[in-house]
């Protein structure tokens, strides 16, 4: 997580920087119109490096994801990014209709417009000639990106809306492009600030292509079949197996897949619950009716359909040199850890590590617990379940008095985002070094 904050916080903080010193007399003018003017540059040029960050990120490079450590925090910072952009092209507008609310309330008075100053520089002059329209495309496409960017962040519109309207924003992107072209102060282009803008405008109008034409992840996509499925009632929980073309290269534990079975719906994010077999190149999701989309899988899905897969996805791999790991799993977060035991299982030596699964759900499944009993033993891995009307909730104090040595642990955490800040709390405040000990998958994509 402070990765994500300090790239968000970097981002800002260098196209300010950036913008200073361009505009050094910024905090010398009185004049309200001229720091109006000034406000409306400043703002314009943050929102498009913010939103030009966010595109590429849309477009899942592969570059970033382990610096990051994952898909999953990238697509954080996709979401923070875009935050920040819908308050800062409010910000923006504001400032651009600030003088004629002002003239109208009467706090100013607005003599009539003079002729606009002659520019000397060929390039100035023919992009001025667009001037109206840019500012006739930008105001149109704010309202458009405003509504957009509102459907993805408010979670009572349902992921079909969303899918279907987010991808509107590539198309939005390349019109505030044409925008900032044409808008931006003519002699910031060739300073430091400018240069900036210039490469970001330039990836991000890559990335939005590519998710135009549908391009994205299309290196990673291969086609599959489902081989079989398992319902468990009691848990609301469907066990699909699918088995993978030749195009699929293998996974780690704890990685996931995006899978389409309804193109209307587009593609949805399950981590993968089996380890990596390239004898017979089945994959298995267990996916938990928790929307109308995971609700209805059960009825929709049948063995011999053909789905697509994208991926695999993520740094959740169970990969650090401490002697014991902690794992936690709140209810359908268990996945991946089901997938790593089947993984140990098949390793001969297997490592050395001591590992603590503990297993929190509220609801309870005797059939399901029994495969994740028989899972861990295969594994080697110390399984403690708790159910939590039968044994109360988890926290830390009773993983420490389980795991006597774990200041020497790490923990890797995959569930409920309240039981994983509440750990990760409890933890640090205990002495450990979060962002080295710590794991947390965010699988929350929108």
């Amino acid at each position: 997580m402070k990765r994500i904050a300090s790239a968000w916080w970097l981002i800002l903080a260098l196209t300010s920087l950036l913008w200073l010193a361009s505009e050094p007399d910024v905090f010398k003018s009185a004049d309200f119109i001229h720091a109006r003017n000034l406000m409306v540059q400043y703002s314009g040029l943050v929102a498009m490096v913010w939103m030009s960050v966010a595109m590429v990120l849309a477009a899942r490079p592969r570059w970033p994801e382990q610096w990051f450590g994952g898909l999953d925090k990238m697509y954080r910072l996709h979401k923070w990014l875009g935050v920040g952009v819908l308050a800062m092209t409010i910000f923006h507008w504001f400032w651009s209709n600030a003088p004629k609310w002002a003239s109208a309330w009467g706090l100013i008075e607005r003599g009539p417009h003079g002729p606009h100053p002659v520019l000397a520089n060929p390039i100035a002059q023919w992009l001025s000639t667009f001037r109206g329209s840019a500012e006739f495309v930008g105001e149109w496409t704010f309202y458009a990106t405003t509504a957009l960017i509102v459907v993805a962040l408010v979670k009572w519109f349902p992921y079909r809306l969303f899918y279907k309207t987010h991808r509107f924003l590539a198309p939005a992107y390349l019109a505030l492009v044409l925008h900032t072209v044409v808008l931006t102060k003519f002699s910031y282009w060739i300073t430091p600030v400018g240069l900036l803008l210039i490469a970001l405008l330039l990836v991000g109008a890559w990335a939005a292509v590519m998710i135009l034409v549908g391009h994205v992840g299309a290196d990673r996509q291969v086609r599959g079949r489902i081989a079989s499925k398992r319902f468990f009632p009691s848990i609301r929980t469907l066990e699909v197996a699918i088995d993978v073309a030749e195009g699929w290269k293998g996974h780690k534990p704890g990685q996931f897949a995006f899978v389409t079975s309804d193109t209307s719906e587009g593609a949805h994010p399950y981590t993968i619950a089996s380890a990596w077999n390239a004898g017979d190149k089945r994959i298995t999701f267990v996916v938990k009716a928790l929307g109308d989309h995971t609700g209805r899988l059960r009825g929709r899905l049948g063995v011999g359909q053909e789905v697509e897969i994208e991926g695999p996805y993520g740094c959740f791999t169970f990969e650090d040199t401490c002697p014991e790991q902690i794992w936690v799993g709140g209810g359908i977060g268990i996945t991946p850890f089901i997938a790593r035991m089947k993984h140990l299982a098949a390793q001969h030596p297997r490592p050395a590590q001591i590992i603590n699964l503990f297993h929190a759900t509220a609801e309870q499944n005797e059939e399901a617990l029994a495969k994740l009993a028989a899972d861990a033993e295969a594994a080697g891995v110390r399984l403690h379940v708790l159910i939590d009307q039968r044994d109360g909730f988890l926290d830390g104090d009773r993983i420490r008095a389980a795991v006597s040595d774990w200041r020497r642990a790490s923990i890797w955490f995959c569930g409920p985002t309240g039981l994983g800040q509440a750990l990760s709390r409890d933890f640090g405040a205990a002495g450990m070094v979060l962002e080295r000990q710590f794991h947390h998958e965010l699988f929350a994509m929108r």
